[in-house]
């Protein structure tokens, strides 16, 4: 089994750019006496949080605060890479945030209701 996620990374030339990216998820005794789950490598993390905005809530390009996860719960926000190629994230989507230099993405929130997401930062 495989989780499938969306990278948001650095370029060379101080953009930032989207990648796809996958991890595989193991079997593995993860919450006995249920049998087993798929289980990704254990990653420290530095801080939880959960983020929104409201419809839309735009941002101008920056940077991620930190490397981090991020999981979108309600809503929908458009990400624009320096690049210019846009990429919709709804409900389950997973992205990993690592454009921490440079320019960064721009977000918006495009759905009718507000954006709500989790995010975890690495440690």
């Amino acid at each position: 089994m495989r989780v499938r996620f969306t990278r948001i990374v650095d370029t060379p030339d101080g953009g930032s750019r989207f990648e796809d990216g996958s991890q595989e998820l193991s079997p593995a005794d993860f919450a006995p006496p249920a049998p087993p789950l798929g289980v990704s490598t254990v990653a420290g993390a530095r801080s939880v949080q959960f983020i929104g905005g409201p419809p839309g809530w735009d941002s101008p390009p920056h940077p991620t605060p930190a490397r981090q996860w991020l999981v979108v719960v309600a809503g929908a926000v458009l990400a624009t890479t320096s690049d210019e190629v846009e990429r919709v994230f709804g409900p389950g989507d997973v992205v990993l945030l690592e454009d921490v230099a440079g320019v960064g993405h721009r977000a918006r929130v495009v759905s009718d209701g507000p954006w709500l997401a989790f995010i975890t930062q690495l440690a």
